[in-house]
């Protein structure tokens, strides 16, 4: 067991839960989005996780829109809030995970209970106002993990968010890998797997690269959300298929990250 990986993670969830409980009432947005940004950076290093994002599809970030991207790990949250913070929508399942749970929640993440039709509409009305807001909000369309290589179908529901703000949709894949460029089954989160399980997993798997890929933003323009839905999905299932190692698709180091995987 990675003993002292689990401790100095330990001590890092205990410096954010009191950074949030004591800092964040006092600070604004900004302020907030920066500590996030730099406190992920620092967790997903301690995770033994480097970083880079490939911007060969699109080269800029599409501000204000919808994000969505593929969920393999409970680490994706952190991935994603290294490069730019985010207001994600997650499953209310997280709010009862250990320390992360408690952080999650008060770092503004909204929380949508598995079929419930009420608890959409009200989070759904939320959205638009965030993004009208100026705030960039995230989720996973697939609604649950899935095995790295599987790109489970997109639920349509807060595609509607998109709609209603009339923002696009800017889309993202990730992935895991190791030395080879191969994807790293360690950073899976599935089945019966615990939180704690899965934290043991990635410290003790030897170093993973996670690779998030930007793809080009989709219109809302006319669109229906089942449109969105199966457009989303489909070109992050084609981005996660091609080679992660072409020569003209190597990915771009994430500033203030390591190539190495520490």
């Amino acid at each position: 067991m990675p003993v002292v990986g689990l401790a100095r993670l330990a001590w890092h969830l205990m410096v954010g839960l009191l950074k949030v409980a004591l800092l964040f009432p006092f600070l604004g947005q900004p302020a907030r989005e920066r500590r996030v940004q730099r406190w992920s950076r620092q967790l997903v290093t301690i995770c033994g996780v480097s970083l880079s994002i490939n911007e060969t599809a699109q080269r800029e970030l599409v501000s204000p829109a919808l994000i969505v991207c593929n969920h393999i790990s409970w680490l994706d949250i952190f991935v994603i809030n290294t490069i730019h913070p985010c207001r994600f929508v997650a499953k209310s399942d997280i709010r009862s995970w250990p320390l992360i749970g408690w952080l999650c929640e008060h770092t503004g993440t909204i929380f949508i209970a598995r079929g419930k039709q009420r608890d959409v509409r009200r989070i759904y009305a939320g959205l638009v106002k965030s993004i009208h807001d100026g705030e960039r909000v995230a989720f996973f369309p697939e609604g649950t993990t899935a095995p790295q290589g599987v790109v489970l179908p997109f639920h349509a529901n807060l595609f509607e968010a998109a709609i209603e703000a009339e923002v696009p949709v800017q889309p993202y894949a990730l992935r895991y890998l190791d030395a080879d460029g191969s994807l790293h089954d360690s950073a899976d989160f599935i089945g019966e797997m615990t939180f704690v399980d899965s934290v043991i997993a990635i410290l003790a798997s030897g170093g993973m690269r996670a690779e998030l890929i930007r793809l080009p933003a989709i219109s809302t323009q006319g669109a229906h959300r089942r449109e969105l839905a199966v457009a989303a999905r489909a070109t992050v299932a084609a981005a996660l298929s091609q080679d992660a190692d072409a020569a003209d698709n190597r990915p771009v180091p994430v500033p203030g990250q390591s190539d190495a995987v520490r």
